[in-house]
Protein backbone atom coordinates (compact mmCIF):
# COMPACT_ATOMS: atom_id res chain seq x y z
CA UNK A 1 0.00 0.00 0.00
CA UNK A 2 1.44 3.35 -1.04
CA UNK A 3 1.80 6.27 1.36
CA UNK A 4 -0.89 8.29 -0.41
CA UNK A 5 -3.33 5.34 -0.15
CA UNK A 6 -2.61 5.12 3.58
CA UNK A 7 -3.23 8.85 3.94
CA UNK A 8 -6.49 8.53 1.99
CA UNK A 9 -7.69 5.71 4.26
CA UNK A 10 -6.91 7.77 7.35
CA UNK A 11 -8.78 10.71 5.88
CA UNK A 12 -11.73 8.41 5.12
CA UNK A 13 -11.85 7.29 8.77
CA UNK A 14 -11.69 10.89 9.95
CA UNK A 15 -14.29 12.26 7.52
CA UNK A 16 -16.62 9.24 7.46
CA UNK A 17 -16.59 9.05 3.64
CA UNK A 18 -14.43 7.30 1.07
CA UNK A 19 -11.66 9.44 -0.40
CA UNK A 20 -10.70 9.49 -4.10
CA UNK A 21 -7.56 7.65 -5.17
CA UNK A 22 -7.81 8.86 -8.78
CA UNK A 23 -9.06 11.84 -10.74
CA UNK A 24 -9.78 9.80 -13.88
CA UNK A 25 -11.20 6.34 -14.56
CA UNK A 26 -8.34 3.94 -15.24
CA UNK A 27 -10.44 1.16 -16.77
CA UNK A 28 -12.51 1.22 -19.95
CA UNK A 29 -16.26 0.75 -19.59
CA UNK A 30 -18.32 -0.15 -22.64
CA UNK A 31 -21.76 1.28 -23.35
CA UNK A 32 -23.46 -2.12 -22.90
CA UNK A 33 -21.55 -4.32 -20.44
CA UNK A 34 -22.98 -7.75 -19.71
CA UNK A 35 -23.52 -7.97 -15.94
CA UNK A 36 -23.51 -11.43 -14.34
CA UNK A 37 -24.47 -11.94 -10.68
CA UNK A 38 -23.75 -15.61 -9.89
CA UNK A 39 -24.91 -17.65 -6.92
CA UNK A 40 -23.46 -20.99 -5.83
CA UNK A 41 -24.57 -23.79 -3.54
CA UNK A 42 -23.04 -23.74 -0.07
CA UNK A 43 -20.60 -26.56 0.66
CA UNK A 44 -20.06 -27.57 -2.96
CA UNK A 45 -17.47 -25.53 -4.87
CA UNK A 46 -18.62 -24.46 -8.30
CA UNK A 47 -22.16 -25.88 -8.08
CA UNK A 48 -24.39 -23.21 -9.68
CA UNK A 49 -27.54 -22.21 -7.85
CA UNK A 50 -28.66 -19.26 -9.92
CA UNK A 51 -27.62 -16.13 -11.79
CA UNK A 52 -28.91 -12.79 -13.00
CA UNK A 53 -27.63 -11.93 -16.47
CA UNK A 54 -28.24 -9.03 -18.81
CA UNK A 55 -27.24 -5.71 -20.34
CA UNK A 56 -30.41 -3.89 -19.25
CA UNK A 57 -30.48 -2.92 -15.59
CA UNK A 58 -34.29 -2.87 -15.62
CA UNK A 59 -34.72 -6.33 -17.18
CA UNK A 60 -32.28 -8.94 -15.87
CA UNK A 61 -32.67 -12.54 -16.96
CA UNK A 62 -33.10 -14.95 -14.03
CA UNK A 63 -31.48 -18.40 -14.26
CA UNK A 64 -32.08 -20.88 -11.44
CA UNK A 65 -31.33 -24.48 -10.49
CA UNK A 66 -34.19 -25.84 -8.38
CA UNK A 67 -32.18 -28.88 -7.24
CA UNK A 68 -28.40 -28.26 -7.52
CA UNK A 69 -27.59 -31.96 -7.01
CA UNK A 70 -29.50 -32.91 -10.17
CA UNK A 71 -27.07 -33.22 -13.12
CA UNK A 72 -29.79 -32.65 -15.72
CA UNK A 73 -30.92 -29.43 -14.06
CA UNK A 74 -27.33 -28.23 -13.91
CA UNK A 75 -26.91 -28.83 -17.61
CA UNK A 76 -30.17 -27.01 -18.27
CA UNK A 77 -28.81 -24.05 -16.27
CA UNK A 78 -25.57 -24.05 -18.27
CA UNK A 79 -27.52 -24.26 -21.52
CA UNK A 80 -29.60 -21.24 -20.47
CA UNK A 81 -26.42 -19.40 -19.51
CA UNK A 82 -24.98 -20.13 -22.95
CA UNK A 83 -28.16 -18.79 -24.57
CA UNK A 84 -27.83 -15.59 -22.55
CA UNK A 85 -24.08 -14.98 -22.96
CA UNK A 86 -23.01 -16.37 -26.36
CA UNK A 87 -25.30 -14.19 -28.53
CA UNK A 88 -23.89 -11.13 -26.80
CA UNK A 89 -20.31 -12.29 -27.47
CA UNK A 90 -20.98 -13.34 -31.06
CA UNK A 91 -22.61 -10.00 -31.88
CA UNK A 92 -19.19 -8.35 -31.42
CA UNK A 93 -17.28 -11.03 -33.30
CA UNK A 94 -18.80 -10.15 -36.69
CA UNK A 95 -18.10 -6.38 -36.65
CA UNK A 96 -14.50 -5.84 -37.75
CA UNK A 97 -12.18 -3.19 -39.13
CA UNK A 98 -8.90 -3.48 -41.07
CA UNK A 99 -5.73 -3.27 -38.99
CA UNK A 100 -2.02 -3.91 -39.40
CA UNK A 101 0.04 -6.37 -37.38
CA UNK A 102 3.71 -7.31 -37.39
CA UNK A 103 4.39 -10.94 -38.27
CA UNK A 104 7.71 -12.74 -38.46
CA UNK A 105 8.59 -14.61 -41.66
CA UNK A 106 9.67 -18.11 -40.54
CA UNK A 107 12.05 -18.40 -43.51
CA UNK A 108 13.91 -15.10 -43.17
CA UNK A 109 13.12 -14.12 -39.60
CA UNK A 110 12.20 -10.59 -40.74
CA UNK A 111 9.13 -8.80 -39.45
CA UNK A 112 6.63 -7.55 -42.00
CA UNK A 113 3.33 -5.72 -41.65
CA UNK A 114 0.27 -7.65 -42.76
CA UNK A 115 -3.33 -6.46 -42.91
CA UNK A 116 -5.70 -8.41 -40.67
CA UNK A 117 -9.15 -8.04 -39.16
CA UNK A 118 -9.66 -6.44 -35.75
CA UNK A 119 -13.01 -6.42 -33.95
CA UNK A 120 -14.16 -2.82 -33.63
CA UNK A 121 -15.28 -3.49 -30.06
CA UNK A 122 -15.35 -6.37 -27.59
CA UNK A 123 -17.98 -7.61 -25.13
CA UNK A 124 -17.29 -6.71 -21.52
CA UNK A 125 -18.40 -8.85 -18.57
CA UNK A 126 -18.96 -7.37 -15.11
CA UNK A 127 -19.32 -9.48 -11.94
CA UNK A 128 -19.91 -8.18 -8.39
CA UNK A 129 -16.68 -9.26 -6.69
CA UNK A 130 -13.34 -10.97 -7.16
CA UNK A 131 -14.90 -14.28 -6.12
CA UNK A 132 -17.20 -13.91 -9.13
CA UNK A 133 -14.17 -13.83 -11.44
CA UNK A 134 -12.88 -17.07 -9.90
CA UNK A 135 -16.32 -18.62 -10.38
CA UNK A 136 -16.27 -17.64 -14.07
CA UNK A 137 -12.89 -19.34 -14.42
CA UNK A 138 -14.17 -22.45 -12.65
CA UNK A 139 -17.26 -22.58 -14.86
CA UNK A 140 -15.09 -22.28 -17.96
CA UNK A 141 -12.81 -25.08 -16.83
CA UNK A 142 -15.73 -27.40 -16.02
CA UNK A 143 -17.52 -26.71 -19.32
CA UNK A 144 -14.89 -26.52 -22.05
CA UNK A 145 -13.98 -30.24 -21.86
CA UNK A 146 -17.56 -31.50 -21.89
CA UNK A 147 -18.56 -33.81 -24.74
CA UNK A 148 -21.82 -33.29 -26.62
CA UNK A 149 -23.94 -35.93 -28.33
CA UNK A 150 -22.73 -34.53 -31.66
CA UNK A 151 -19.08 -34.99 -30.64
CA UNK A 152 -19.54 -38.48 -29.24
CA UNK A 153 -22.96 -40.19 -29.56
CA UNK A 154 -21.96 -42.79 -26.95
CA UNK A 155 -20.78 -40.36 -24.28
CA UNK A 156 -22.63 -40.65 -20.94
CA UNK A 157 -24.39 -37.51 -19.78
CA UNK A 158 -23.82 -35.48 -22.96
CA UNK A 159 -23.71 -31.72 -22.49
CA UNK A 160 -26.00 -29.35 -24.42
CA UNK A 161 -24.55 -28.31 -27.77
CA UNK A 162 -23.33 -24.81 -26.88
CA UNK A 163 -22.01 -25.48 -23.38
CA UNK A 164 -18.39 -26.38 -24.37
CA UNK A 165 -18.17 -23.25 -26.53
CA UNK A 166 -19.27 -21.07 -23.61
CA UNK A 167 -16.67 -22.82 -21.46
CA UNK A 168 -13.92 -21.83 -23.89
CA UNK A 169 -15.02 -18.20 -23.87
CA UNK A 170 -15.32 -18.04 -20.08
CA UNK A 171 -11.87 -19.60 -19.75
CA UNK A 172 -10.44 -16.93 -22.06
CA UNK A 173 -12.14 -14.18 -20.08
CA UNK A 174 -10.91 -15.65 -16.80
CA UNK A 175 -7.33 -15.82 -18.10
CA UNK A 176 -7.54 -12.30 -19.50
CA UNK A 177 -8.71 -11.02 -16.10
CA UNK A 178 -5.28 -12.00 -14.74
CA UNK A 179 -3.57 -9.52 -17.09
CA UNK A 180 -3.07 -6.20 -15.24
CA UNK A 181 -5.06 -3.40 -16.85
CA UNK A 182 -7.35 -5.69 -18.85
CA UNK A 183 -11.03 -4.71 -18.93
CA UNK A 184 -12.69 -7.71 -20.60
CA UNK A 185 -13.78 -9.23 -17.26
CA UNK A 186 -14.03 -6.85 -14.30
CA UNK A 187 -15.19 -7.10 -10.70
CA UNK A 188 -17.23 -4.15 -9.45
CA UNK A 189 -15.45 -4.22 -6.07
CA UNK A 190 -11.99 -4.10 -7.70
CA UNK A 191 -13.07 -1.21 -9.92
CA UNK A 192 -14.37 0.82 -6.99
CA UNK A 193 -11.41 -0.01 -4.75
CA UNK A 194 -9.04 1.25 -7.45
CA UNK A 195 -10.68 4.68 -7.48
CA UNK A 196 -11.73 5.19 -3.83
CA UNK A 197 -10.16 4.47 -0.43
CA UNK A 198 -12.46 3.54 2.45
CA UNK A 199 -11.92 3.44 6.19
CA UNK A 200 -12.26 -0.35 6.43
CA UNK A 201 -9.95 -3.27 5.68
CA UNK A 202 -9.25 -4.64 2.21
CA UNK A 203 -11.19 -7.81 3.09
CA UNK A 204 -14.25 -5.76 4.07
CA UNK A 205 -13.90 -3.86 0.79
CA UNK A 206 -14.87 -7.07 -1.03
CA UNK A 207 -18.44 -6.64 0.29
CA UNK A 208 -20.05 -4.56 -2.45
CA UNK A 209 -22.78 -3.15 -0.20
CA UNK A 210 -20.32 -2.02 2.48
CA UNK A 211 -17.99 -0.55 -0.12
CA UNK A 212 -20.74 1.51 -1.73
CA UNK A 213 -21.89 2.60 1.74
CA UNK A 214 -18.51 4.31 2.22
CA UNK A 215 -18.46 5.87 -1.26
CA UNK A 216 -22.09 7.01 -1.37
CA UNK A 217 -23.62 6.69 2.13
CA UNK A 218 -27.42 6.94 2.16
CA UNK A 219 -29.31 9.56 4.13
CA UNK A 220 -26.25 11.54 5.21
CA UNK A 221 -24.98 8.78 7.51
CA UNK A 222 -21.27 8.23 7.99
CA UNK A 223 -19.56 5.57 5.91
CA UNK A 224 -18.76 3.39 8.92
CA UNK A 225 -22.38 3.37 10.11
CA UNK A 226 -23.75 2.69 6.64
CA UNK A 227 -21.20 -0.08 6.02
CA UNK A 228 -22.05 -1.75 9.34
CA UNK A 229 -25.75 -1.66 8.48
CA UNK A 230 -25.02 -3.12 5.02
CA UNK A 231 -23.03 -5.99 6.52
CA UNK A 232 -25.22 -6.89 9.51
CA UNK A 233 -28.68 -5.41 8.93
CA UNK A 234 -31.45 -8.04 8.86
CA UNK A 235 -35.23 -7.96 8.39
CA UNK A 236 -37.91 -9.35 10.71
CA UNK A 237 -37.32 -12.83 9.27
CA UNK A 238 -33.62 -12.79 10.07
CA UNK A 239 -32.52 -12.31 6.46
CA UNK A 240 -29.78 -9.90 5.41
CA UNK A 241 -31.04 -6.62 3.96
CA UNK A 242 -27.93 -6.47 1.79
CA UNK A 243 -26.99 -10.07 0.83
CA UNK A 244 -23.35 -10.86 -0.01
CA UNK A 245 -22.15 -9.90 -3.46
CA UNK A 246 -21.97 -13.59 -4.36
CA UNK A 247 -21.36 -16.23 -5.31
CA UNK A 248 -21.67 -17.43 -1.70
CA UNK A 249 -25.01 -17.31 0.13
CA UNK A 250 -25.86 -16.42 3.72
CA UNK A 251 -26.23 -19.47 6.07
CA UNK A 252 -29.45 -18.02 7.49
CA UNK A 253 -30.92 -17.92 3.99
CA UNK A 254 -29.76 -21.47 3.28
CA UNK A 255 -31.13 -22.95 6.50
CA UNK A 256 -34.38 -21.05 6.94
CA UNK A 257 -35.59 -20.48 3.37
CA UNK A 258 -33.66 -22.30 0.67
CA UNK A 259 -33.36 -25.77 2.24
CA UNK A 260 -37.11 -26.06 3.05
CA UNK A 261 -38.01 -24.81 -0.44
CA UNK A 262 -35.74 -27.40 -2.09
CA UNK A 263 -37.16 -30.12 0.19
CA UNK A 264 -40.69 -29.16 -0.88
CA UNK A 265 -39.56 -29.31 -4.52
CA UNK A 266 -38.06 -32.78 -4.01
CA UNK A 267 -41.28 -34.09 -2.43
CA UNK A 268 -43.30 -32.67 -5.32
CA UNK A 269 -41.04 -34.43 -7.83
CA UNK A 270 -41.33 -37.72 -5.99
CA UNK A 271 -45.10 -37.39 -5.83
CA UNK A 272 -45.26 -36.63 -9.55
CA UNK A 273 -43.14 -39.70 -10.32
CA UNK A 274 -45.45 -41.85 -8.17
CA UNK A 275 -48.71 -40.56 -9.70
CA UNK A 276 -50.80 -43.44 -11.07
CA UNK A 277 -53.18 -41.62 -13.43
CA UNK A 278 -53.29 -38.47 -15.52
CA UNK A 279 -55.58 -36.53 -13.19
CA UNK A 280 -53.29 -37.10 -10.22
CA UNK A 281 -50.24 -36.25 -12.36
CA UNK A 282 -51.80 -32.91 -13.33
CA UNK A 283 -52.24 -31.98 -9.70
CA UNK A 284 -48.72 -33.06 -8.80
CA UNK A 285 -47.33 -31.12 -11.77
CA UNK A 286 -49.01 -27.98 -10.46
CA UNK A 287 -47.41 -28.53 -7.05
CA UNK A 288 -44.00 -29.00 -8.70
CA UNK A 289 -44.39 -25.78 -10.69
CA UNK A 290 -45.38 -23.90 -7.54
CA UNK A 291 -42.33 -25.23 -5.67
CA UNK A 292 -40.03 -24.28 -8.55
CA UNK A 293 -41.49 -20.76 -8.69
CA UNK A 294 -40.92 -20.40 -4.95
CA UNK A 295 -37.23 -21.26 -5.36
CA UNK A 296 -36.86 -18.83 -8.27
CA UNK A 297 -38.54 -16.11 -6.21
CA UNK A 298 -36.18 -16.69 -3.27
CA UNK A 299 -33.10 -16.57 -5.49
CA UNK A 300 -34.31 -13.40 -7.22
CA UNK A 301 -34.79 -11.64 -3.86
CA UNK A 302 -31.23 -12.55 -2.87
CA UNK A 303 -29.58 -11.49 -6.14
CA UNK A 304 -31.55 -8.35 -7.05
CA UNK A 305 -29.94 -6.14 -4.35
CA UNK A 306 -26.50 -7.10 -5.65
CA UNK A 307 -27.65 -6.54 -9.24
CA UNK A 308 -28.78 -3.00 -8.37
CA UNK A 309 -25.55 -2.23 -6.52
CA UNK A 310 -23.40 -3.33 -9.46
CA UNK A 311 -25.19 -0.82 -11.68
CA UNK A 312 -24.94 1.80 -8.94
CA UNK A 313 -21.19 1.29 -8.87
CA UNK A 314 -20.98 1.59 -12.66
CA UNK A 315 -22.90 4.88 -12.47
CA UNK A 316 -20.37 6.25 -9.98
CA UNK A 317 -17.46 5.15 -12.16
CA UNK A 318 -18.93 6.71 -15.28
CA UNK A 319 -18.90 10.09 -13.55
CA UNK A 320 -15.09 10.00 -13.79
CA UNK A 321 -13.54 10.89 -17.16
CA UNK A 322 -11.69 8.01 -18.77
CA UNK A 323 -7.90 8.15 -18.64
CA UNK A 324 -6.24 8.93 -21.94
CA UNK A 325 -4.24 5.68 -22.00
CA UNK A 326 -7.14 3.40 -20.99
CA UNK A 327 -8.20 3.22 -24.64
CA UNK A 328 -4.79 1.81 -25.59
CA UNK A 329 -5.21 -1.00 -23.06
CA UNK A 330 -8.73 -1.64 -24.36
CA UNK A 331 -7.29 -1.98 -27.88
CA UNK A 332 -5.06 -4.78 -26.58
CA UNK A 333 -8.20 -6.41 -25.15
CA UNK A 334 -9.81 -6.17 -28.58
CA UNK A 335 -6.77 -7.91 -30.12
CA UNK A 336 -7.06 -10.64 -27.49
CA UNK A 337 -10.78 -11.08 -28.19
CA UNK A 338 -10.18 -11.19 -31.95
CA UNK A 339 -7.39 -13.76 -31.60
CA UNK A 340 -9.58 -16.07 -29.51
CA UNK A 341 -12.44 -15.66 -31.99
CA UNK A 342 -10.06 -16.80 -34.73
CA UNK A 343 -8.90 -19.81 -32.70
CA UNK A 344 -12.48 -20.91 -32.09
CA UNK A 345 -13.54 -20.46 -35.72
CA UNK A 346 -10.50 -22.35 -37.03
CA UNK A 347 -11.42 -25.43 -34.97
CA UNK A 348 -8.51 -25.40 -32.52
CA UNK A 349 -8.93 -27.59 -29.42
CA UNK A 350 -9.91 -26.08 -26.08
CA UNK A 351 -7.31 -24.55 -23.78
CA UNK A 352 -5.33 -27.19 -21.86
CA UNK A 353 -5.88 -27.60 -18.15
CA UNK A 354 -2.19 -26.84 -17.56
CA UNK A 355 0.07 -24.76 -19.78
CA UNK A 356 3.35 -26.14 -21.03
CA UNK A 357 6.56 -24.57 -19.69
CA UNK A 358 7.09 -22.11 -22.54
CA UNK A 359 3.47 -20.90 -22.58
CA UNK A 360 3.47 -20.46 -18.80
CA UNK A 361 6.72 -18.48 -18.92
CA UNK A 362 5.39 -16.31 -21.74
CA UNK A 363 2.19 -15.57 -19.80
CA UNK A 364 4.16 -14.67 -16.68
CA UNK A 365 6.51 -12.38 -18.63
CA UNK A 366 3.63 -10.65 -20.44
CA UNK A 367 1.77 -10.07 -17.16
CA UNK A 368 4.86 -8.61 -15.51
CA UNK A 369 5.30 -6.26 -18.48
CA UNK A 370 1.60 -5.35 -18.40
CA UNK A 371 1.82 -4.56 -14.67
CA UNK A 372 4.76 -2.20 -15.18
CA UNK A 373 3.02 -0.55 -18.14
CA UNK A 374 -0.19 -0.12 -16.13
CA UNK A 375 1.58 1.53 -13.20
CA UNK A 376 3.43 3.91 -15.52
CA UNK A 377 0.35 4.80 -17.58
CA UNK A 378 -1.83 5.43 -14.54
CA UNK A 379 0.78 7.82 -13.13
CA UNK A 380 1.04 9.66 -16.45
CA UNK A 381 -2.76 9.92 -16.77
CA UNK A 382 -3.54 10.96 -13.22
CA UNK A 383 -1.89 13.69 -11.10
CA UNK A 384 -3.17 12.00 -7.93
CA UNK A 385 -1.47 8.72 -8.82
CA UNK A 386 1.66 10.62 -9.82
CA UNK A 387 1.64 12.26 -6.39
CA UNK A 388 2.03 8.83 -4.84
CA UNK A 389 5.05 8.11 -7.02
CA UNK A 390 6.48 11.53 -6.08
CA UNK A 391 6.11 10.74 -2.38
CA UNK A 392 8.03 7.51 -3.01
CA UNK A 393 10.85 9.39 -4.76
CA UNK A 394 10.06 7.83 -8.14
CA UNK A 395 8.99 11.10 -9.82
CA UNK A 396 9.27 14.83 -9.26
CA UNK A 397 7.94 18.17 -10.49
CA UNK A 398 10.49 20.83 -11.40
CA UNK A 399 10.67 24.30 -12.97
CA UNK A 400 13.08 24.84 -15.86
CA UNK A 401 15.48 27.69 -15.05
CA UNK A 402 18.05 27.40 -17.84
CA UNK A 403 18.85 25.45 -21.01
CA UNK A 404 22.49 25.28 -22.17
CA UNK A 405 23.50 23.75 -25.50
CA UNK A 406 26.14 21.01 -25.43
CA UNK A 407 27.32 18.40 -27.92
CA UNK A 408 28.94 15.00 -27.93
CA UNK A 409 32.64 14.72 -28.64
CA UNK A 410 32.57 12.66 -31.81
CA UNK A 411 33.23 13.03 -35.53
CA UNK A 412 29.60 13.96 -35.97
CA UNK A 413 28.61 15.87 -32.84
CA UNK A 414 25.05 15.34 -31.66
CA UNK A 415 23.15 17.77 -29.43
CA UNK A 416 23.08 16.91 -25.74
CA UNK A 417 21.60 20.02 -24.08
CA UNK A 418 21.97 20.59 -20.34
CA UNK A 419 18.76 21.58 -18.56
CA UNK A 420 18.83 23.15 -15.10
CA UNK A 421 15.78 22.48 -12.93
CA UNK A 422 14.58 23.86 -9.61
CA UNK A 423 12.55 21.57 -7.33
CA UNK A 424 11.71 21.17 -3.65
CA UNK A 425 11.29 17.38 -3.93
CA UNK A 426 13.84 14.65 -3.22
CA UNK A 427 13.87 12.07 -6.03
CA UNK A 428 16.23 9.11 -5.74
CA UNK A 429 18.82 10.40 -8.20
CA UNK A 430 22.28 8.87 -8.55
CA UNK A 431 25.09 9.29 -11.03
CA UNK A 432 23.78 8.99 -14.62
CA UNK A 433 20.31 7.98 -13.43
CA UNK A 434 17.87 8.11 -16.33
CA UNK A 435 14.69 10.17 -16.01
CA UNK A 436 11.81 10.56 -18.46
CA UNK A 437 9.20 13.11 -19.44
CA UNK A 438 6.25 12.85 -21.83
CA UNK A 439 6.80 14.74 -25.11
CA UNK A 440 3.87 14.62 -27.54
CA UNK A 441 2.76 11.35 -25.95
CA UNK A 442 6.23 9.75 -26.30
CA UNK A 443 8.89 9.42 -23.58
CA UNK A 444 11.94 11.66 -23.83
CA UNK A 445 14.99 10.42 -21.93
CA UNK A 446 17.34 12.57 -19.88
CA UNK A 447 20.32 11.74 -17.69
CA UNK A 448 21.10 13.15 -14.27
CA UNK A 449 24.41 15.05 -14.31
CA UNK A 450 24.86 16.79 -10.96
CA UNK A 451 23.34 19.02 -8.32
CA UNK A 452 24.06 22.62 -9.23
CA UNK A 453 23.05 23.92 -5.81
CA UNK A 454 22.45 22.36 -2.43
CA UNK A 455 19.08 22.84 -0.67
CA UNK A 456 18.44 26.44 0.35
CA UNK A 457 16.41 27.69 3.30
CA UNK A 458 13.18 26.86 1.50
CA UNK A 459 14.37 23.33 0.72
CA UNK A 460 14.74 23.90 -3.03
CA UNK A 461 17.63 22.44 -5.01
CA UNK A 462 19.02 23.00 -8.49
CA UNK A 463 19.83 19.92 -10.52
CA UNK A 464 21.17 19.47 -14.04
CA UNK A 465 19.88 16.93 -16.60
CA UNK A 466 21.26 16.03 -20.01
CA UNK A 467 18.65 15.47 -22.75
CA UNK A 468 19.48 12.28 -24.65
CA UNK A 469 16.94 11.73 -27.44
CA UNK A 470 13.86 12.89 -29.40
CA UNK A 471 15.52 16.04 -30.74
CA UNK A 472 15.44 15.15 -34.41
CA UNK A 473 18.27 14.10 -36.71
CA UNK A 474 19.75 17.52 -37.41
CA UNK A 475 22.73 19.23 -35.82
CA UNK A 476 20.36 21.48 -33.92
CA UNK A 477 17.44 20.24 -31.78
CA UNK A 478 14.09 20.26 -33.54
CA UNK A 479 11.70 23.05 -32.50
CA UNK A 480 9.65 22.11 -29.44
CA UNK A 481 11.93 19.20 -28.50
CA UNK A 482 13.61 21.02 -25.60
CA UNK A 483 12.11 22.36 -22.38
CA UNK A 484 11.63 26.11 -22.16
CA UNK A 485 12.75 28.27 -19.21
CA UNK A 486 9.83 28.80 -16.85
CA UNK A 487 8.13 25.56 -17.90
CA UNK A 488 6.97 23.20 -15.12
CA UNK A 489 7.52 19.54 -16.05
CA UNK A 490 6.84 16.20 -14.39
CA UNK A 491 9.83 13.84 -14.60
CA UNK A 492 9.73 10.15 -13.73
CA UNK A 493 12.44 7.70 -12.78
CA UNK A 494 10.44 4.82 -14.28
CA UNK A 495 10.16 4.04 -17.98
CA UNK A 496 6.92 4.96 -19.72
CA UNK A 497 7.04 2.03 -22.16
CA UNK A 498 8.18 -1.28 -20.73
CA UNK A 499 10.22 -3.58 -22.94
CA UNK A 500 9.53 -7.27 -23.28
CA UNK A 501 11.90 -9.93 -21.98
CA UNK A 502 14.13 -12.30 -23.97
CA UNK A 503 12.59 -14.61 -26.54
CA UNK A 504 11.75 -18.04 -25.17
CA UNK A 505 12.39 -21.28 -27.09
CA UNK A 506 9.68 -22.98 -29.09
CA UNK A 507 7.90 -25.87 -27.32
CA UNK A 508 9.70 -28.46 -29.45
CA UNK A 509 13.05 -26.97 -28.43
CA UNK A 510 12.30 -26.87 -24.71
CA UNK A 511 14.90 -28.77 -22.65
CA UNK A 512 13.96 -31.94 -20.84
CA UNK A 513 13.94 -30.07 -17.50
CA UNK A 514 10.90 -28.12 -18.72
CA UNK A 515 8.86 -30.73 -20.58
CA UNK A 516 11.29 -32.20 -23.16
CA UNK A 517 13.04 -33.90 -24.72
CA UNK A 518 11.71 -32.93 -28.14
CA UNK A 519 9.54 -35.50 -29.80
CA UNK A 520 6.11 -36.16 -31.20
CA UNK A 521 4.53 -36.44 -27.76
CA UNK A 522 6.26 -33.33 -26.45
CA UNK A 523 5.36 -31.34 -29.55
CA UNK A 524 1.67 -32.16 -29.28
CA UNK A 525 1.33 -32.06 -25.53
CA UNK A 526 0.60 -28.32 -25.48
CA UNK A 527 -1.82 -28.53 -28.42
CA UNK A 528 -4.33 -31.03 -27.00
CA UNK A 529 -6.23 -30.69 -23.73
CA UNK A 530 -5.65 -33.00 -20.82
CA UNK A 531 -8.14 -35.85 -20.44
CA UNK A 532 -11.27 -35.10 -18.46
CA UNK A 533 -10.93 -35.78 -14.73
CA UNK A 534 -13.48 -35.65 -11.90
CA UNK A 535 -12.11 -32.19 -11.03
CA UNK A 536 -13.38 -30.85 -14.36
CA UNK A 537 -17.01 -31.77 -13.67
CA UNK A 538 -19.46 -29.73 -11.66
Amino acid sequence: MSLITTLARLEAVDSGRAQPLATVRHRHLTDRPLVIVPLTTAGEAGAPLGALVGTDREAPRLLAVAQPRDRDLRFAFLAELAEAVLPHIEAYADVVEPAERNETDPATGKKTKVEVELCTDAPQLIVPSRAGIEFVRLLGRSMRFRRTAEDDPETPYPAPARVPLLGRWLTHYGERARVPGSSLLLAATDLLNRHWATGQSSLEDQHLGALLAWIDPPGGASGAEAALAAELGRDQHGQLLCPPAGPATDPAFDNRLLAPAIETYDRARQALAAAEDGLAADGRLGELSTAEREIRSLLAKVMLPTWDKVWQGLDLLRELPEGSRAEDRWTRDRWSFTAHRDRVSSGEPPQPRRDDAVTAAQKLASRETAQAQLEAQEALDDPLVLAGRRLAGEAFLADVTDVEMAYTESKRPSPRPLVTLRTDERPHLGERTKVYRSLDGKPQTAEFVRYAQEPDQEGEVLLVLRIMDRMGRGKEPAPGSLPEPGERIAWTLFEHDQRGGPKLPDPEETPWTHGGPPGADAATRAEHPDPVTPEDLL
